[in-house]
């Protein structure tokens, strides 16, 4: 069985961690499983959004323990290389992906689940998840990111008592802290993510994109830095099939069909020449 399932409805792609009776923990192979499904999703226009989730009770219990364990045995480098290398480029590339990526936390996030959360796009919880920031347990700092996403989400003070305390912490203290975007009951959480991934792809999609890039590389920036990012972002939009057609549909009062296509197209007010 594959460790992460993939499937793709109504042009959004629901990857579901498939290691149930592990927790989800992320294991060597899940993690690649996982960064070659982001590739394919990335490459093929008929997918406009993800949803994240995971089967069983947990959306993921963090890094496979016994796994990394063996890595640290063989020696620093070994586990730089294997565990943390490998944690940081996954939650890297959910952080920078260029299409709307959305957590639906279905029950455990800890360690590098909760990771995970911190760095795609948006995030919702069922009312059963659960959230830890776990690793000072193992005697160990996170790896995947953790000391510096959370602190940005949540604030110095905040993150610090998760981490140095290791305690679990509830769907609605996540919210407070910006971790996730809303909490929903359990039965309704796939809808509620499919009704957010919804809302985003009505929009287009090289606008979305050029939204997501300019966050991404402008929240870490000085002001002046992110002007000049987002500035770029529009310009990369002014000769746009989408951007022409945005404008034309808001003057004419009228739905807009975007393309997505970087290739500039005639809108629909325009007759082709």
């Amino acid at each position: 069985m594959p460790n992460v399932l993939f499937d793709v409805r109504d042009h959004i792609a629901i990857l579901t961690f498939n290691r149930p009776e592990k927790l989800n923990a992320l294991n060597y192979a899940l993690i690649d499983e996982l960064m070659a499904l982001l590739d394919t999703i990335e490459a093929d226009p008929e997918c406009q959004a993800v949803i994240l989730t995971g089967n069983g009770r947990a959306f993921s219990a963090g890094g496979d323990i016994p796994e990394f364990a063996d890595s640290v045995r063989s020696g620093v480098d070994v586990a730089v290389r294997d565990f943390v290398r490998r944690g940081q480029a996954m939650t890297a590339r959910l952080e920078a992906f260029t299409k709307p990526i959305i957590a639906a936390v279905n029950g455990i996030a800890f360690g590098g689940g909760c990771e995970i959360t911190e760095a795609v796009h948006m995030a919702i919880a069922s009312e059963q998840a659960i959230f830890a920031k776990p690793e000072i347990n193992l005697g160990m700092p996170p790896t995947f990111g953790g000391t510096q996403r959370l602190p940005r989400l949540a604030g110095r003070k905040r993150a610090l008592e998760l981490l140095l305390t290791g305690d679990t912490f509830s769907p609605q203290r996540a919210l407070d802290m910006g971790l996730i975007n809303k909490i929903v009951p359990h039965d309704e959480l796939l809808s509620a993510a499919r009704d957010m991934a919804h809302r985003i792809m009505r929009h287009s999609p090289l606008a979305a994109a050029g939204i997501l890039r300019a966050v991404t590389r402008g929240i870490n920036a000085s002001i002046g830095e992110g002007l000049a990012i987002e500035s770029e972002q529009f310009a990369r939009m002014a000769p746009t099939h989408d951007l022409r057609e945005g404008l034309s549909a808001w003057i004419a009062r009228r739905t807009p069909i975007y393309n997505g296509s970087w290739t500039e197209r005639p809108c629909a007010t325009e007759s082709p020449t």
